[in-house]
């Protein structure tokens, strides 16, 4: 297929992905979204780099839903709800025509059960690695968006799910959670780096310490990981005093004065995955 043959492929596979806010979608030079009145936007985006966030053996369809859950995390984290996404893939040597069909075809069935609208994007070769840089909009009711900063002393501090599972497993974004907690969270972020390091990050933001007492550890992994091996995309966040955990959540500690970061009494150090800081990769740390 050429191009214009393949972008045409990618617009009828994501056909039934419609909603009436997209006024104008893939085969343009822009799409076009109508927002809901009384609703504040939110957009992020994040790249999925073959040999840093993905390995080459990876399948195109896991590599696809990972591409675009990586961004819906964070959607969930600011208590949106996915409104579409933009998509540019570039291919590398490595991945073909078949690839980059699978790589779509994971992409949306994830799209499909996170009500994501695929609404444009680019296509592109390269002499390099595979790369994709997967752009969402979500939606979230006026000034009820949720932030790092706001976590108080006395705050409980939570996350869901277990930590420190394996690099490569399929990412299941928050979103459900995220709009839970939008009326009832003092702070949320999400976990892509390692507790150790995006607690700091929560704590920096909202100017106060933490003081961690457990950790859910996943099925097979060590608290090591748990703490510091980051790609869990789960979510962190703080509830007032005397919070219970929502379902599927656990409580691992509590808001102090101060800015230090403590796990049973001793300091955490932030050993969390830093792009800058190293250059090992996650597909290989983790």
């Amino acid at each position: 297929m050429n191009e214009i043959e393949l972008v045409e492929w990618i617009r009828k596979q994501a056909a039934s992905l419609k909603r009436p806010e997209l006024v104008l979608g893939i085969g343009d030079d822009c799409a076009i979204w109508h927002p809901h009145p009384g609703e504040d936007l939110l957009f992020k985006t994040d790249p999925l780099i073959e040999g840093v966030h993905f390995s080459s053996a990876m399948p195109a369809a896991a590599a696809g839903a990972r591409a675009l859950a990586r961004s819906l995390s964070d959607i969930a984290a600011m208590g949106g709800e996915p409104r579409f996404c933009l998509v540019s893939l570039t291919l590398g040597p490595h991945h073909d025509e078949a690839w980059l069909k699978y790589f779509f075809l994971g992409l949306l069935k994830l799209a499909r059960r996170t009500n994501t609208v695929l609404a444009g994007g680019d296509l592109s070769r390269s002499k390099h690695e595979t790369r994709a840089e997967v752009m969402v909009c979500g939606g979230v009711p006026r000034r009820r968006a949720l932030y790092r900063e706001g976590a108080g002393v006395g705050d409980g501090i939570f996350v869901s799910g277990r930590l420190g599972r394996a690099w490569d497993r399929p990412i299941q974004p928050r979103i459900a959670l995220g709009v839970q907690l939008r009326d009832v969270a003092s702070s949320c972020m999400d976990l892509s780096d390692g507790l150790s390091l995006d607690l700091l990050r929560l704590c920096k933001a909202s100017r106060v310490g933490a003081k961690i007492t457990r950790v859910p550890i996943a099925k097979g992994s060590t608290l090591e990981r748990a703490l510091h091996g980051g790609e869990d995309y789960e979510l962190l966040f703080t509830l007032p005093p005397g919070s219970r955990p929502l379902p599927g959540t656990s409580r691992i500690g509590t808001i102090v004065q101060g800015d230090a970061v403590e796990f049973k009494g001793k300091p955490l150090a932030p050993r969390g995955y830093d792009h800058f800081a190293t250059s090992e990769s996650p597909s290989n740390k983790k």
